[in-house]
């Protein structure tokens, strides 16, 4: 590992997220779209509520992930093999936006047991119509059962540093944010580009790039593997 502040490590989380937040659109999209309505042209301060949340909840996952895995015996192989895991599962999702593949799926489902626990408490939040009441949702809503978080989290896992897991999810949901923040403004234009033939081939396109990308760069610490250890 190059320590907690690993620059391949973060681009892969941040352009996972710029890219790959299309497929959270049928999850996100709805809440999002919410907020700016009831925000009656004040649609900015409420979606930060809830996005700062989300995101204060991705970094949480990402720091307890981290420090679980630090805990373990012969870390490294494990730590390859979840950025290899990483990697595969971003290229299901670029299959996804250019074939429709459902391969993704199969984790989602996994996640939908930890999410029926937590969504009495996000419904309870969601009918609050203050501050609070948003943050709290926000802060439910990094627990969705969503392929695209867990695929991020087990790199996030990997670093096996607090400060790393929960930068490099931080970094996956600052990647997020111009589309969740763009649903809240403009929710039916920002659909309707998502939705487009030829938006979704070059998003797809992008993400198996993304993750070819993200085996070279794991490729290439695993050939330094001796240099980069004594380094650290």
């Amino acid at each position: 590992m190059t320590g907690w502040l690993d620059p391949a490590v973060l681009s892969t989380a941040f352009l996972a997220g710029l890219l790959g937040s299309g497929h959270c659109f049928g999850m996100c999209g709805g809440i999002a779209a919410g907020l700016g309505a009831m925000a009656k042209g004040r649609a900015i301060i409420p979606a930060l509520q809830f996005n700062f949340a989300r995101l204060f909840s991705y970094a949480v996952l990402g720091l307890v992930a981290a420090t679980v895995l630090s805990g373990v015996s012969g870390l490294m192989p494990i730590a390859r093999w979840l950025r290899l895991l990483t990697a595969l599962m971003i290229l299901l999702i670029g299959l996804k936006f250019l074939f429709n593949f459902r391969g993704v799926e199969f984790i989602e489902k996994g996640g939908a047991g930890l999410w029926k626990k937590i969504m009495p408490f996000a419904m309870k939040a969601g009918n609050r119509q203050d501050g609070l009441g948003r943050v709290l949702l926000g802060v439910c809503w990094g627990f969705i059962p969503c392929g695209l978080v867990y695929t991020v989290l087990m790199t996030a896992a990997s670093t096996a540093n607090a400060l790393g897991g929960a930068t490099t999810m931080l970094a996956f949901g600052l990647g997020t944010l111009p589309s969740m923040l763009g649903l809240t403004a403009a929710a039916p234009a920002l659909s309707a580009f998502l939705e487009d033939r030829t938006v979704r081939r070059v998003i797809g396109f992008a993400l198996v790039i993304l993750a070819i990308w993200t085996v070279v760069m794991m490729w290439g610490a695993i050939t330094q593997g001796p240099m980069s250890h004594a380094h650290h």
